[in-house]
């Protein structure tokens, strides 16, 4: 996409949860695009173009649209951590938080040209198949990933008057991001020099990616607009906690000692889950994802 002449007004985009980890890059990734990026999140966010407008205050939410012209919306703000443990708050924010937006969007006297939700690849579950396609059947296996599935068929409901596209992250990871999450502590530890490393699932398989290529997808579905398109945003790679552990101990030059701690084990782990990318591939012409070696070793030298 050009960039706009400074005779045309620069299109502007609505980022939620902009000072989150993904509202960072993906902010980035607008900026670069041309856009003038607009948040909503926490007014702590660190960012002066973040408005302190809560999602759950239906009236704030409408308010704060009604004033202002979007032509793009990527709505990233919500309880992304799949263990938090207030499930209230999970399907309030997640279901409840959207809504309000999407209802703000379609009141909005300026429609936007394409409206990107991002839901989850947690939506799949312990899927049999893989790799995990957008035609693959959801099968929730724990309250996030129910409100993200919820949060989907709710949205749909308002696609006779919005743009909508749907997104289903499978994990990312990357600088910036909280050591609340797996690879972060992994790649915190190491940087430290901890000899020891106490752990939760380990025979758990995932499909990483980096953040910053995970904002480029994003910004394509921007650019693109597939309206009523569902994307994976994924590597099609898969890697076992072993794997992550061995890559960043080659880097680091040493091994860590693993202890499993029986308060971090999940009873409903999601034991696979890795995805196809071809559908989101095809929106972004000529792009490889970053191996993920890559991703960790810029992780441990940032």
């Amino acid at each position: 996409m050009a960039r706009p002449s400074d005779a045309v007004a620069r299109p502007r985009a609505l980022v939620t949860g902009l000072g989150g980890f993904t509202g960072r890059y993906v902010a980035a990734e607008l900026r670069e695009a041309g856009f003038d990026v607009v948040g909503l999140g926490h007014a702590d966010a660190g960012d002066a173009d973040t408005h302190g407008v809560d999602l759950l205050d239906r009236d704030a939410v409408r308010a704060f649209v009604s004033t202002q012209r979007f032509d793009a919306v990527v709505h990233l703000a919500a309880i992304s951590f799949v263990a938090h443990g207030d499930a209230d708050a999970i399907y309030r924010v997640n279901i409840v938080g959207t809504r309000n937006l999407l209802e703000a969007l379609a009141a909005a006297p300026h429609a936007p040209r394409v409206v990107v939700l991002a839901s989850s690849a947690n939506t799949y579950g312990n899927a049999t198949v893989e790799p995990i396609t957008e035609a693959t059947p959801p099968a929730p296996a724990n309250d996030y990933a129910v409100s993200k599935l919820a949060m989907e068929r709710m949205a749909a409901l308002w696609s006779d008057r919005l743009p909508i596209v749907f997104t289903r992250p499978f994990n990312y990871t990357g600088v910036g991001q909280s050591l609340n999450f797996l690879v972060p502590k992994i790649v915190d530890h190491f940087r430290r020099g901890a000899r020891e490393i106490e752990l939760g699932n380990t025979d758990v398989v995932r499909d990483f990616s980096d953040v910053r290529d995970v904002a480029r997808m994003y910004r394509a579905l921007v650019e693109q607009a597939p309206v009523g398109g569902t994307f994976n945003l994924c590597s099609g790679t898969g890697h076992s906690l072993d794997d992550i552990l061995s890559i960043v101990g080659d880097l680091a030059g040493y091994r860590i000692a693993v202890k499993v701690n029986p308060a971090f084990v999940r009873g409903n782990e999601v034991k696979r889950l890795v995805g196809s990318p071809d559908a989101i591939l095809r929106i972004v012409p000529g792009f490889v994802p970053r191996p993920f070696a890559q991703t960790l070793e810029w992780m441990l030298r940032a």
